[in-house]
């Protein structure tokens, strides 16, 4: 076997560990979506709004001073269109 042809090898046993390494995680990723699916239908079936929990999710993942400035800003709309 040349250099050429083991570099290859090498190159071509790496590339194909790599895609199958995305592969893997690809599905992991599949696999944990569907279950947190279930686990908003599990909450829906108890009568929580996904809608608000995804919300609030969603503001748990921000930081203090962003979620602060959000706050502060959407009461600052809702007073404007109350006309306050």
């Amino acid at each position: 076997m040349t250099d050429t042809e083991t570099a290859y090898r090498v190159t071509a046993d790496e590339i194909r560990t790599i895609v199958e390494r995305i592969e893997r995680l690809d599905q992991e990723k599949a696999d944990i979506a569907e279950t947190v699916k279930e686990v908003f239908a599990e909450a829906k079936g108890r009568g929580y709004s996904t809608a608000i929990l995804r919300k609030v999710i969603a503001r748990r993942k921000k930081e203090a001073d962003e979620l602060a400035e959000e706050t502060a800003l959407l009461e600052m709309y809702e007073n404007a269109l109350e006309g306050k």
